[in-house]
C-alpha cells in the first residue's frame, strides 16, 4: 500500500492509554493511517524516517492565548510556535478588537490564513471588558452573529465581566450569554472568574461559563472542578500545591495546560506550551500525563476531534523528541510534512504592511505637557491632608491591592510628588472623549523615572507611570510619536523604546529582533526598581478593570470586586 510517510522504530504516544508503545506509523494525505508493528513489508512510502527509538508525540494544542500579548503578527507568532512543537492554537484577539472592533478581529484572522500553525479563533465576548473604560471598538451581538457566519470561529472567548454576570441580569454580557445559549447551544464558552467561590461561582457556571484560566488557588481549583468546570492551567497557577493536586488526583479530564500571555523574549528563549509541559514534568508530573494535558484534553475541550492524538484518521501533526523528560524537540511535522528540524536552518521571512493603512495610525492623541500630570481636585477640596487610595503592585501576580495613605492638597492640586508614591495616569487615545484618569501607585513598581505604553490591557489607552512630570512627558510623547509601544525614561534619558505601530500593540519586526527589544525593555523597567516576575505584563494590566483589586482606566480608579468607579480620595 502506498503512503506518503513511514516512521519506523518510534516510541509512539498513545493518548487513549496515556503510554508509549514502540512501533511504526504510516501517514497518508496529511492524516495518520496506521500505528502498529507493520512496516516496509506493508507500506511503500515516498519518505521513510528511522526514528531510532525517539519519542513521537502529537503536536501541542494551546486553546487559550492572545497573540497580541507577544506583540507580534500572527505570521511571526506561527514561526515562533512551530519550533516549539505547537501546531494548533485558539487565539482570542480581544486586544485588537478593543482597538478596532470587528474589523480588528477580521484582520487578525486574515493575517493568520497562510500560517503553518492552525489557528481557530475565539470571538471576543467582552469588548469592552466593562463599561468603565473607553475603547476604540466594541463587539455586539450582531457582530458575533456575523463572525460565526463568515469566519473560522470555534468558541466564545473569555467572559471577563463576571461581576455583571452575577449582579446585573440585563447587562450586555448576560444578553450575549443568553443569545449564545439560544442560538448556538453547542458553542464552547470560555470563562474568566478569578477568586469566585460558592454561590457566585455557581451562578457564573449556571450562566453557561464552564471554564476558567485565571490564577488558581488549590481551594478555588477544587471548587471549580467539583462544579464541573474545566480548568486551564497557565504558568502562574503552577504552584507546588496546585501541581501536587493535579499529580496525585484523577482529574486528567478536567484540566489542560495553556499559556494565555507569553512575552516575546520568553517565547524566543524559553519556548511556549512546551515550556509549560517541561515545567510540569520537572514538578513531578509524569511525562505521559503532562503531554495528555497539552494535546488530548485541550483538543477535546474545543471539540477538535480530528487532532490531539496519534491515531488513524487524525491530523498528522507530531514531533520527534530525543529526550522525553526534557521535551527536547528534534523535528516537527504539520499535516505529515516536516516544518522544523533542529539540524536545519530555520529562518523567518518578514512581510511588511500586513494590515490596512489606518491600523498604523490609531493613536489619536496630541503631545502631552507637564500640565497634564498635575492632578487637580474638586473646587471644594480645601488645603489640607486627606486619605487617598493607592494601587499597590505585588510581585507574583497581576492582581493589585488597595492601600490607603495620607496625601496633601494645596491650591487645588494633589501633591503626589511629596506622597512617597508614584503617579499613574491613563489618557484616552482614540479621539472619542479626551478622558483621563489619575491615581497613586506603590509597592513593587518603579521607584524612579517613568514608563509609558499603549500596550495596556484591554482598552489600550495611553498609560503612564512615573515619579516626576519631566520623565513622564518624555516617555508619553515618545510613545505618541511612535504610534504606540513602550518607552522607559530615567532622568531625561530613554532607556528602552519599543515601537508597536500596528494598532499601538503589535510590531511587524522579526521575532528575534523584537525579543531583544523586549528583553531590553524588561531590563530597563527592573533597573528603575520594578520587582516582578513579569514587569511588562504587570504594568500592562494596571488598566484592566476585571483583574482585582484596584485598577485605573480613563474613567478613574476602579474597585474591581465591586465593579464600580471610586474616587481617588477616601470619603
Amino acid at each position: 500500500m502506498q503512503v506518503d510517510l513511514l516512521i519506523l522504530q518510534a516510541n509512539v504516544y498513545n493518548s487513549y492509554f496515556k503510554r508509549f508503545t514502540k512501533g511504526n506509523v504510516a501517514v497518508l494525505d496529511g492524516r495518520f493511517l496506521y500505528i502498529g508493528q507493520r512496516g516496509a513489508e506493508s507500506f511503500e512510502a515516498r519518505e521513510v524516517i528511522d526514528a531510532k527509538g525517539r519519542y513521537m508525540i502529537p503536536g501541542l494544542v494551546d486553546i487559550h492565548l492572545h497573540i497580541e500579548s507577544t506583540m507580534v503578527t500572527p505570521e511571526t507568532f506561527s514561526f515562533g510556535l512551530i519550533q516549539n512543537g505547537v501546531t494548533t492554537i485558539v487565539p482570542e484577539p480581544h486586544e485588537m478588537a478593543n482597538v478596532f472592533g470587528i474589523s480588528g478581529i477580521r484582520e487578525m484572522i486574515r493575517a493568520s490564513q497562510n500560517c503553518i500553525v492552525d489557528m481557530f479563533y475565539a470571538i471576543p465576548s467582552s469588548v469592552p471588558a466593562t463599561s468603565m473604560e473607553t475603547t476604540g471598538g466594541a463587539v455586539e451581538i450582531e457582530d458575533i452573529d456575523e463572525l460565526l457566519r463568515s469566519e473560522r470561529i470555534i468558541c466564545l472567548g473569555e467572559i471577563m465581566n463576571y461581576v455583571d454576570v452575577i449582579t446585573d441580569p440585563d447587562c450586555k454580557t448576560n444578553r450575549i450569554l443568553e443569545h449564545i445559549r439560544s442560538h448556538y447551544p453547542d458553542l464552547v464558552i470560555e470563562g474568566h472568574c478569578p477568586k469566585l467561590l460558592d454561590l457566585d461561582l455557581h451562578r457564573v457556571i449556571f450562566a453557561g461559563v464552564d471554564s476558567d484560566h485565571t490564577h488558581q488557588t488549590l481551594e478555588g481549583m477544587e471548587a471549580r472542578m467539583a462544579a464541573g468546570m474545566f480548568i486551564e492551567i497557565q504558568e502562574k497557577s503552577m504552584t507546588e500545591e496546585v501541581m501536587s493536586y493535579l499529580v496525585t488526583n484523577d482529574v486528567s479530564e478536567l484540566f489542560c495546560f495553556v499559556t494565555d500571555d507569553v512575552m516575546t523574549d520568553s517565547l524566543y528563549h524559553r519556548g511556549h506550551l512546551n515550556h509549560i509541559v517541561k515545567k510540569a514534568i520537572q514538578m513531578g508530573m509524569e511525562p505521559e500525563k503532562a503531554i495528555y494535558a497539552a494535546t488530548f484534553t485541550p483538543a477535546r475541550r474545543m471539540k477538535l476531534l480530528d487532532r490531539g492524538a496519534i491515531a488513524p484518521n487524525k491530523v498528522a501533526d507530531f514531533m520527534l523528541l530525543s529526550d522525553l523528560r526534557e521535551l527536547a524537540i528534534d523535528e516537527v511535522y504539520k499535516n505529515g510534512k516536516k516544518v522544523y528540524d533542529k539540524n536545519e536552518a530555520y529562518r523567518q521571512q518578514v512581510v511588511p504592511n500586513q494590515f490596512p493603512a489606518h491600523f498604523y495610525q490609531s493613536v489619536q492623541l496630541s503631545p502631552l505637557t507637564e500640565e497634564d500630570f498635575k492632578v487637580r481636585m474638586d473646587a471644594d477640596a480645601a488645603d489640607g491632608r486627606y486619605t487617598a487610595r493607592v494601587m499597590l503592585v505585588k510581585d507574583g501576580s497581576t492582581f493589585t491591592e488597595e492601600h490607603h495613605a495620607p496625601v496633601d492638597i494645596r491650591g487645588g492640586e494633589l501633591c503626589w510628588q511629596e506622597s512617597g508614591y508614584g503617579l499613574i495616569a491613563v489618557f484616552e487615545r482614540y479621539g472619542r472623549n479626551g478622558n483621563r484618569g489619575y491615581g497613586l501607585i506603590g509597592g513593587d513598581t518603579i521607584k524612579r523615572g517613568a514608563v509609558a505604553t499603549t500596550y495596556s490591557h484591554d482598552n489600550h489607552n495611553l498609560l503612564v507611570v512615573g515619579h516626576n512630570p519631566q520623565d513622564m512627558v518624555m516617555a508619553a510623547n515618545q510613545v505618541i510619536r511612535n504610534q504606540g509601544g513602550f518607552c522607559v525614561v530615567d532622568n531625561g534619558e530613554v532607556l528602552a523604546n519599543l515601537h508597536l505601530p500596528v494598532g499601538g500593540i503589535l510590531t511587524e519586526e522579526p521575532l528575534e529582533k523584537t525579543a531583544k527589544e523586549v528583553e531590553e525593555l524588561r531590563k530597563a523597567m527592573l533597573s528603575l526598581g520594578y520587582r516582578h516576575y513579569n514587569p511588562i505584563m504587570s504594568i500592562s494590566t494596571h488598566s484592566l478593570p476585571v483583574s482585582p483589586a484596584l485598577k485605573l482606566t480613563d474613567l478613574g480608579l476602579i474597585d474591581v470586586n465591586q465593579g464600580k468607579v471610586v474616587p481617588l480620595l477616601v470619603q
